[in-house]
């Protein structure tokens, strides 16, 4: 076994096993995915560690346990088709590309959505389409979604998002306050999505999820 899939093994059994993520599917993907792959190159030592990895300014990529739960929240079916929001390099589309039947992967920054598409042809995902634009508008040409995954901190998720969600569909994302944060899944039911609280996580405030500021005087 290589030293990277030896890390990864342990990932799973010291991160995200202990925070109570028993599903297969996910601690499988999690088994089978080489996040080294993901990371930029001189981070490739950390990839394994147990927290968010920065991938470029204002950006990372969520810590093991906070991607494992968030999926273990979702319950992503093998028929189901999931947009996930802020990829960066990849490696949470190619995780859920294990899950779901097909994944759209949004990314923003241009350099970074190039990288994303090739690691992922190259590592042979063939259910992830990659679409480089900003993620607070989504790809709406592909909707409407089972699951939406954002890759970041929220302060609050655009209108133009949660109508890319099908009626019962559900989405995940780390709802921002100060340095504080909660893991929320919402459930689309009639037009409307309902919130509950899943889990504590923090992650930076990904552009265009911010809530307008109101003048202070």
């Amino acid at each position: 076994m290589s030293e990277f899939a030896t890390r990864r093994v342990m990932m799973v059994d010291t991160q995200v096993r202990p925070s109570d993520v028993t599903k297969f599917p996910i601690i499988d993907a999690m088994l089978s995915v080489p996040r080294e792959t993901y990371v930029p190159s001189d981070r490739r030592e950390a990839a394994y560690m147990g927290e968010n990895l920065p991938l470029i300014p204002g950006r990372v990529m969520l810590e093991p346990r906070t991607l494992a739960k968030l999926l273990d929240a979702l319950d992503i079916q093998p028929d189901e088709m999931v947009l996930d929001l802020g990829c960066g390099l990849g490696y949470s589309a190619a995780v859920l590309a294990r899950l779901a039947q097909t994944v759209v992967a949004v990314e923003a920054d241009d350099a970074m959505a190039a990288d994303a598409e090739r690691l992922l042809s190259e590592q042979g995902v063939d259910n992830a389409i990659l679409v480089a634009g900003p993620l607070e508008t989504g790809a709406a040409r592909h909707a409407p979604y089972d699951v939406i995954t954002i890759q970041g901190g929220v302060e609050q998720v655009p209108e133009a998002i949660l109508g890319q969600l099908k009626d019962g569909g559900r989405i995940g994302a780390i709802f921002m306050d100060g340095p504080l944060g909660v893991a929320k899944v919402g459930i689309m039911a009639d037009g409307v999505v309902s919130w509950r609280p899943a889990f504590n996580a923090a992650a930076p405030v990904l552009d265009g999820f911010t809530r307008a500021r109101g003048f202070v005087l």
